[in-house]
């Protein structure tokens, strides 16, 4: 009976432990573009990375970068395997603002992304959204469950040493 608790109390803090680290995938994050930069100013030349698998082995696609005047770009096997890039150039004379950047796939597919021009002048404010954490601000309830998975851990472990403990002074 020991073994089998033993065996279940320490399946479910694993698995408790996995799921406050993964999160689902969202269609949003199939079909968005990787632009890099994705904060640029007049002049800086714009890369555009997609996924392959979007546009399908083999695949290529246009660019579609016309709300800052840039004619279409072609988007062709990147130097990773797994992606199709393209780049293109932020005309000198465009305005600042929030731009949508997009491709469309020869098999009928497509993504979005966005890219926001600044001039020199313009100094960032707020939060940064980076997409690696730690800029953006604390999730309280992301922060909450893990501290709680990890109390419970802690409670597990010293219960489970203070059995093994007092079971070996019975001996």
């Amino acid at each position: 009976m020991r073994t089998t608790a033993r065996l279940l109390t320490g399946t479910a803090l694993a698995l408790a432990t996995i799921g406050i680290g993964a999160h689902g995938v969202y269609a949003a994050d199939i079909d968005s573009l990787e632009i890099f930069p994705s904060t640029a100013t007049p002049g800086t030349v714009i890369i555009v990375n997609i996924n392959i698998t979007i546009c399908g082995t083999g695949g290529h696609g246009v660019g579609d970068a016309g709300a800052l005047g840039v004619d279409e770009f072609q988007l062709k096997p990147a130097s990773h395997k797994e992606a199709l890039g393209g780049q293109f150039r932020v005309p000198d004379h465009a305005q600042a603002g929030t731009y949508a950047i997009g491709v469309k796939c020869n098999n009928g597919r497509h993504a979005t992304g966005d890219l926001v021009v600044r001039h020199h002048s313009q100094q960032p404010s707020g939060h940064v959204n980076t997409g690696v954490g730690g800029s953006v601000g604390p999730d309280t309830t992301k922060i909450a469950a893990g501290v709680a998975v990890l109390a419970t851990a802690a409670v597990g472990g010293t219960l489970l040493l203070r059995r093994r403990a007092s079971g070996a002074q019975d001996s």
